[in-house]
């Protein structure tokens, strides 16, 4: 078996009365593009948000590269090597789509905030070349000069990927990530993340679109009511009946 990148374990979280997450276990495999599917209300934004510190389990543990995430922020878990694409692109509008690609790579470089970006970053050759490398290969360069605010939403999609990618993680999470594409960008979308995956970039879709997640799946894992209901690869879990039953309306994808 490949290396384990990302080790779920015994995970619980809950809401008032709610069970979002019921003894979640999950093993990432390194180099693997593993999808998380499930009907609305699963528990799969939850889990991913558990992952990258947005929320602390009620119980059990989660480690990256065996360093436990429990208990560390946001920015401590990226810091480690682990990027996340949300579901609604968290860009900087009014800023050109070069500057920000290079805010984050900057904030990667130094290793934290304690300076101001905006006056530090324009002076630094290395990071425009590499946020300018990462737009090329996202097909964005164009739009270099654009406003991010202007953009279709897919081209927000892929600046929020080229935000992520220019940190180099190790492990990137994708929630959704074409949501309210057109099946053109889509497409598009899906090529980009296969160009990845060609790389050994370890990745987590939470996607609902089934043509993308049999396009780039390796593994699949299926939540239900804050349950793994079925778990294994494509094929598997096509002709798995509580699949089916509970997320593709009992009938055959």
């Amino acid at each position: 078996m490949s290396d384990i990148v990302l080790n779920v374990s015994g995970v619980n979280k809950t809401f008032g009365g709610l069970k979002a997450l019921t003894d979640i276990n999950l093993k990432i495999e390194a180099g693997k593009t593993h999808a998380i599917i499930g009907p609305n209300g699963a528990g799969k934004s939850t889990l991913l948000n558990v992952c990258v510190g947005r929320l602390e389990p009620d119980s059990g543990v989660v480690d990256f590269n065996g360093t436990s995430l429990t208990g560390k922020t946001p920015y401590q878990i990226n810091q480690l090597g682990v990027a996340r694409v949300f579901q609604t692109p968290e860009i900087f509008p009014d800023l050109s789509i070069l500057h920000n690609v290079m805010i984050p790579a900057f904030a990667k470089k130094e290793g934290e905030f304690s300076f101001n970006p905006l006056a530090s970053l324009f002076g630094s050759n290395e990071v425009q070349d590499e946020a300018e490398h990462v737009l090329n290969d996202l097909g964005l360069t164009s739009h270099r000069d654009e406003h991010a605010g202007s953009l279709s939403r897919g081209d927000k999609r892929r600046l929020e990927l080229a935000m992520c990618l220019v940190q180099h993680p190790k492990l990137l999470l994708l929630d959704e990530p074409t949501a309210g594409m057109s099946r053109h960008d889509t497409n598009r979308t899906i090529d980009i993340l296969k160009k990845i995956k060609e790389r050994g970039m370890t990745k987590v879709i939470i996607e609902h679109d089934m043509h993308v997640v049999f396009s780039l799946a390796d593994y699949i894992t299926v939540l239900a009511q804050g349950t793994i209901i079925a778990e294994g690869s494509p094929e598997e879990v096509k002709g798995n009946p509580k699949v089916q039953e509970a997320y593709l309306g009992g009938e055959h994808v």
